[in-house]
């Protein structure tokens, strides 16, 4: 048998057999796209198996996470550390191949993909990293930053509208480097595809403004290697490359099938796979020492570009040594931590102003810290302040720009900003209306699970958006956020509050950061200090001893409480003010902390926000209250809206008397 096809098998009959032992996957894609993967990874990508994060690589995504064997199946083979032992524990315990491809948790994956079309999306803020920094460091004889993003998905990743967000995006860029392999196989979880998808999807990808390419054979290699070949000699755009499959490809009872998809082949099938194959045994995970052999030299192609990249970087770093530096500071993790002593940071002026104010003075403030700092808004940078002065468009035009306009794709736009994370060199930052924070969960909940330092800068935050009416003014937003492991929700009050949200948005490694801003003015508070880094803390206690009664805020009611506390005390009740920007830093402090914030024995507490009081029990307790959203706004003045559902003085006032 020719050994390249050999080696494609060798893919196939892993996956199978994956899935077989593991009783559970997906086992249709591995078998249909094996021939496209393992082409493209042989002779076409710039990858090194020895070093998994050489920073330029060729990156590649499976957009279609559940065919996850694939790519367990190619790092194993190529070298990349999985042994043959853990792709016998394929979706098992602790093990280094779970159902769906993990970034940070599985050395080789760049992604973490399995919502279909994320990984696409994802792509295209890979390549757009790379243009980014390819036109900030590249020099005449000196592409250090010169390699290509591909993406491989199926006809469920072209379903979801966060592809055609993504790529729409992709070919107004011009995003030559972005390179999708549409792994057309007609067949979905139901059946043929026929019943629910018959666009022509080639026409819609032309018109978005890509390359587009067909091989009508998926397991002619040669052919699937002259069409990646033709698209990277395409300088202009992005590329789509069609290779008609065969789900399930090589297994006669199941080929073509939709029961291929997702459920184990069933032994007898995989024998017959086997056979159908020529494979030489029928043992489980067997694979010929020749065929390690010929993985082996191939990854040493890597070696070797790598080797030669390095080269290329020694003489720049002689010729361009202030661009070494430069290039030093855009992958310095630790470089926002300067401006926590700089008091240049945290100065503000002593006038009411909204915190999406704030927050865009912040971002003026940290674009000079942190070259790498990008990104933009959906179509709503005036109303987000979340644009760079003097920092440019990012365009097909102008690559050199750190201000991305996203076009009204939200969930695409979260996507994207992972993939800009996930590149490495830059700090992203998405943003649109806080009620449109639903359009972009699903992707903030990606950033969550891979730990990426993206931020979410998140506007017009509760009824004080006014007469847009209930359609624009969340609710339940903030709660949902809340609830998201590993998902840091800052809702500042104040300019020091504010600052310390960015501060810590921009020192993070570990996971994504939002900030909840105000449309409308909030005045300067009286106590407000960098204890936000805390999460909560005393903003300030009203009377002389133990209080009598806590109550607890966030951002614009945080000034109410403190009001409300005032006439408390002139009636005779001390109160305690706490400001509480971030439950979950404040939910990592010591136990000892908390309870100085919030002593046990004070059992009359009232939580004042201006949202849903959903996750706010923990802290109120069975023996406290509310002053908080509890149905739907409406249109009409914010400061009318106020007074409707009670945030005012009076009513704070009354449901703190009322527990005594």
């Amino acid at each position: 048998m020719n050994k390249e096809y050999q080696s494609v098998n060798a893919i196939r009959v892993l996956a199978a057999d994956s899935v077989q032992k593991a009783n559970s996957g997906h086992p249709g894609l591995p078998l249909g796209a094996a021939s496209m993967a393992y082409e493209l990874w042989a002779h076409h990508m710039n990858h090194n198996p020895a070093n998994p994060k050489w920073e330029n690589r060729d990156r590649f995504i499976l957009s279609g996470g559940h065919g996850s064997a694939l790519l367990y199946s190619l790092l194993h083979l190529f070298g990349y550390g999985l042994k043959k032992e853990d792709l016998m524990q394929f979706r098992q315990m602790d093990s280094l191949t779970p159902g769906h491809p993990e970034y940070g948790h599985t050395v080789g994956v760049e992604a973490t993909t399995g919502p279909l079309g994320a990984g696409m999306a994802m792509a295209v803020g890979m390549a757009m990293a790379e243009a980014h920094l390819a036109s900030i460091f590249n020099k005449p004889d000196y592409p250090v930053m010169d390699h290509y993003t591909y993406a491989l998905g199926g006809d469920g990743c072209m379903m979801e509208g966060i592809s055609s967000e993504a790529f729409s995006l992709a070919g107004t860029l011009g995003l030559s480097k972005l390179i999708v392999l549409y792994d057309s196989n007609k067949i979905c979880i139901e059946g043929s595809t026929y019943i629910v998808f018959t666009e022509n999807v080639q026409k819609r990808m032309e018109a978005f403004g890509f390359q587009t390419l067909t091989v009508e054979d998926g397991n002619d290699l040669a052919a699937i290697g002259r069409a990646i070949e033709e698209a990277k000699a395409d300088y202009l755009r992005p590329s789509f490359i069609t290779v008609k499959t065969q789900i399930g490809y090589g297994c006669p009872g199941k080929q073509g099938k939709a029961s291929a998809h997702g459920e184990p082949l069933g032994l007898e099938h995989v024998d017959a796979m086997k056979e159908n194959l020529g494979w030489e045994s029928k043992e489980p995970f067997f694979v010929p020492q020749a065929v390690y052999d010929h993985y082996k030299e191939l990854a040493e192609q890597g070696v070797r570009a790598e080797k030669e990249w390095l080269d290329l970087c020694q003489g720049y770093c002689i010729a361009y040594p202030d661009m070494k530096k430069l290039w030093d500071q855009y992958h310095d993790p630790d470089a926002a931590k300067a401006v926590l002593g700089d008091e240049s940071f945290w100065a503000y002026e002593d006038k009411p102003q909204a915190t999406r104010n704030l927050s865009g003075i912040m971002i003026n403030r940290l674009k000079n810290v942190l070259p790498g700092l990008i990104g933009g808004a959906a179509d709503l940078a005036p109303s987000t302040k979340t644009y760079m002065q003097d920092e440019g468009d990012f365009s097909k035009e102008n690559y050199r720009g750190r201000n991305i306009h996203f076009g009204v794709r939200e969930l695409a736009m979260a996507a994207i900003g992972n993939g800009l994370a996930l590149h490495g060199g830059l700090r992203p930052y998405v943003s649109t209306f806080f009620v449109f924070s639903d359009y972009v969960k699903p992707m903030a909940r990606l950033s969550a699970l891979m730990k990426l330092p993206i931020t979410y800068v998140f506007t017009h935050d509760s009824i004080g958006v006014g007469e847009d009416g209930p359609t624009h003014e969340p609710i339940e937003q903030l709660a949902m956020l809340r609830a998201m492991p590993n998902f840091n929700v800052f809702r500042p009050a104040d300019a020091t509050e504010t600052a310390a949200a960015w501060y810590y948005a921009a020192a993070a490694t570990d996971g994504p950061t939002a900030l909840v801003l105000t449309r409308q003015n909030l005045l300067q508070l009286e106590g407000s200090s960098r204890e936000t880094l805390k999460g909560g803390y005393v903003l300030k206690d009203y009377g002389d001893h133990t209080p009598d009664a806590i109550l607890i805020a966030s951002g614009s009611e945080v000034s109410l409480a403190a009001e409300a506390a005032k006439v408390l005390k002139d009636r005779g009740t001390n109160v305690r003010v706490v400001s509480m920007p971030c439950m979950d830093l404040f939910e990592q402090q010591s136990e000892e902390y908390k309870e100085s914030v919030l002593p046990k024995a004070v059992r009359r507490r009232v939580a004042v926000e201006a949202l849903s009081d959903f996750g706010w029990g923990k802290y109120v307790g069975l023996n406290g209250a509310y002053v908080t959203m509890h149905g739907f706004g409406a249109s009409a003045p914010a400061q009318t809206l106020f007074e409707k559902f009670g945030f005012t003085v009076e009513n704070v006032v009354k449901t703190v008397e009322d527990l005594f």
